[in-house]
């Protein structure tokens, strides 16, 4: 039958029909070696343009999301790839693609929590696992930077050139993971004194799809989404989604090498250090003003007012490290589950204008912290987010006396 199907528009047609099928409650096995006894293997790109078609044949949008799992469950084994273009090391999807190998990272621990469980008495205490699992899914929740960055920058190329209707399901299918997520959340919230029995229930309720729904849309970019998208964008397109990716952050991994197309290759990878930063009260230039900040001998990270995290200072000893795809995150994300009520009530205190500083002091490594966090406030008095100070004290709290004569510490 395979040599019956020796081109493409007979291959997307009869794609189109196994779809439907499958939509008509044809069992999924069977689709999928249906699948393979009459092409053999499908390539990416007809894969898209069959669902297109079908949308734009009057199949429902939500018809497509709801059984989209399904087609990529029947096509795995089938999909064609050999003919995909490389991926320089720096470019955005090759950045797509770290993230996409941290989440897998993260997911195979989740799933060893949940093997653990089913080892113990159901009876046992599960509060460990839950406190575990709950602090992997914080940082699962790193995601909504790749997510975000798919459908800000990704999406609206696809429909520059006419494809429209992967982009509808998979924003579809991004927010139902978000809704896993957040009903995840809503049951660590909910979770005292919890045993193994209870556990188990939680991961087939919630857990367990929401890394599966990851799992699905990590296939189906790393076979269809990103080989379709390499395909069809420029170089000129993929650089603008390059320069604007800093804007929502990434996911799991910092790219510390920038891909540069050819014809960018004169263009100055840094902004002019020249042009003065001017304020009320004098001008710094950019090299200045980040040279000031991280001469300081204190660690400062400021939170926007939509708690996510904007710049940190980078000095030569920070006392807490600080990942660079740590910016854009939502700072609640950043601390660990037993310290998330502190800083949920810090931040609504500020909001509120009911506080203007919290402040903390802690012996760590030998060492005494002071950390500070305080509301930042523009001329209007309104809040426009949080900065967090903090400082290695024991210089100064071993001083006496005073100092008056010029004496270097080195």
């Amino acid at each position: 039958m395979s040599e019956l199907i020796n081109n493409s528009r007979n291959r997307v047609n009869e794609l189109k029909k196994l779809i439907l099928e499958l939509h008509n409650g044809k069992n999924v096995q069977e689709t999928s070696d249906k699948l393979k006894e009459a092409m053999g293997s499908v390539p990416y790109g007809e894969v898209v343009q069959a669902e297109e078609e079908l949308i734009k044949d009057g199949l429902e949008r939500d018809e497509i999301l709801k059984f989209c799992d399904l087609h990529s469950e029947a096509l795995k084994g089938s999909l064609d790839t050999t003919h995909a273009k490389q991926v320089p090391e720096g470019h955005p999807v090759d950045v797509f693609k770290c993230e996409n190998k941290e989440l897998e990272k993260l997911i195979h621990q989740i799933k060893h929590l949940f093997a653990e469980a089913s080892t113990r008495l159901e009876s046992e205490s599960a509060d460990d696992l839950i406190f575990k699992t709950r602090g992997l899914f914080n940082s699962l929740m790193d995601i909504e930077k790749h997510y975000l960055r798919k459908e800000n920058l990704v999406f609206p190329y696809m429909e520059k050139y006419n494809i429209t209707g992967p982009p509808m399901v998979m924003w579809g299918k991004h927010d139902e993971t978000r809704s896993f997520l957040k009903s995840s959340f809503s049951l660590f919230d909910d979770a005292v004194n919890v045993n193994v029995q209870s556990y188990l229930d939680f991961v087939d309720m919630m857990f367990n799809p929401t890394i599966k729904a990851i799992e699905e849309m990590i296939y189906k970019e790393e076979n269809i989404l990103f080989p379709m998208c390499m395909d069809t964008f420029t170089e000129i397109d993929w650089y603008e989604i390059l320069k604007q990716s800093e804007d929502f952050g990434y996911c799991l991994c910092y790219p510390e090498t920038k891909w540069k197309p050819a014809f960018a290759e004169g263009e100055s990878a840094s902004v002019d250090s020249s042009e003065r930063i001017r304020f009320e009260t004098g001008s710094f230039t950019r090299e200045e003003l980040e040279s000031v900040i991280n001469t300081l001998p204190v660690d400062i990270t400021f939170v926007d007012k939509d708690d996510k995290v904007r710049f940190f200072s980078n000095g030569k000893s920070r006392i807490f490290a600080r990942p660079k795809a740590v910016l854009g995150r939502q700072v609640q994300f950043c601390h660990p589950p037993s310290s998330v009520h502190i800083v949920n009530q810090i931040v609504d205190d500020f909001k509120s204008g009911k506080q203007d500083s919290a402040k903390f002091w802690i012996n760590m490594r030998g060492k005494f912290i002071h950390i500070a966090y305080y509301a930042v406030r523009n001329s209007a008095n309104e809040y426009i987010g949080t900065v967090e100070v903090s400082q290695e004290l024991d210089e100064y709290r071993n001083l006496t006396g005073e100092r008056r004569i010029l004496q270097y510490d080195n």
